[in-house]
């Protein structure tokens, strides 16, 4: 079956940051599973890199990786540069990489505050000023920023989190405000609570966090990374050429409701 033209990304590049795992290594695929040649940054480790691209292009998809930190300014200048004279020009940038430290606020040093606004705010900034100065010369674009549902409401101990995917909220509007006349999408996805390997401690029965976040959550469970996909390929592809400055929440509707009490 062929694919609708709104949603094929045949010949695109896509640029994903912090996609060697979890949520972007999802989110890359489903980019790569719609036609797109996919970027895969990491910062940490080449090894994980390696496998991730590795995961991609078994299956058939078209995949290479680049190791660099979004929040240095020169390593970014120059990674970009040569994607775009190794691959191709970048069509689409998610901007995934990012970090949280779970540190009530009366406890969290400046340090650690520093290093969160940093790599999940600043680190956005970073990136997308590389990536759109391309993106406005060649008068197209996407840009897809990985916002929070902390870019909506508070929780104990995230503090320096919620701060920097409510900043990143508000910098996607700005960024689609002054993008926008170029042809250039700027979007964000809100993920929920989703099955990864990072939650797969909490995610046992009886974990009282594990209860907490189905019982809250109207579709009753947790998220599918895969359920990221339609998302960022509707954001990345002309489906969504005159949507802009939006965030779309993927979160089995946990946004919309105060939750229901346990038991009811």
């Amino acid at each position: 079956m062929s694919q609708h033209p709104l949603f094929d990304l045949t010949g695109k590049v896509a640029l994903v940051t912090g996609a060697t795992h979890g949520l972007g290594l999802a989110m890359a695929e489903g980019l790569a599973s719609a036609g797109a040649t996919v970027v895969i940054n990491g910062h940490s480790s080449q090894e994980k890199i390696t496998r991730a691209v590795a995961h991609l292009t078994d299956q058939g998809y078209k995949a290479v990786g680049y190791q660099f930190n979004v929040c240095d300014e020169s390593e970014v200048e120059q990674a970009v540069s040569q994607i775009e004279a190794e691959v191709g020009a970048i069509d689409i940038l998610v901007n995934n990489a990012g970090i949280i430290k779970r540190i009530p606020l009366l406890e969290l040093s400046v340090e650690d505050w520093q290093q969160v606004i940093h790599t999940d705010l600043t680190g956005v900034f970073i990136m997308s000023k590389a990536v759109v100065k391309n993106m406005v010369a060649r008068k197209q674009g996407k840009v897809i920023n990985i916002c929070s549902m902390m870019s909506e409401l508070g929780r104990d101990s995230v503090g320096a989190y919620a701060a920097a995917k409510g900043g990143l909220k508000m910098l996607t509007q700005n960024m689609a405000t002054e993008w926008a006349r170029h042809n250039i999408q700027v979007n964000g996805i809100g993920p929920g609570y989703f099955a990864t390997e990072q939650t797969a401690p909490i995610r046992v029965p009886g974990n009282p966090m594990n209860e907490f976040i189905i019982q809250r959550t109207p579709a009753g469970k947790w998220g599918d990374p895969n359920d990221l996909q339609g998302a960022a390929i509707f954001l990345a592809g002309g489906a969504s050429d005159f949507i802009n400055g939006q965030v779309v929440y993927v979160d089995g509707g946990i946004l919309a409701t105060i939750g229901k009490p346990a038991n009811e």
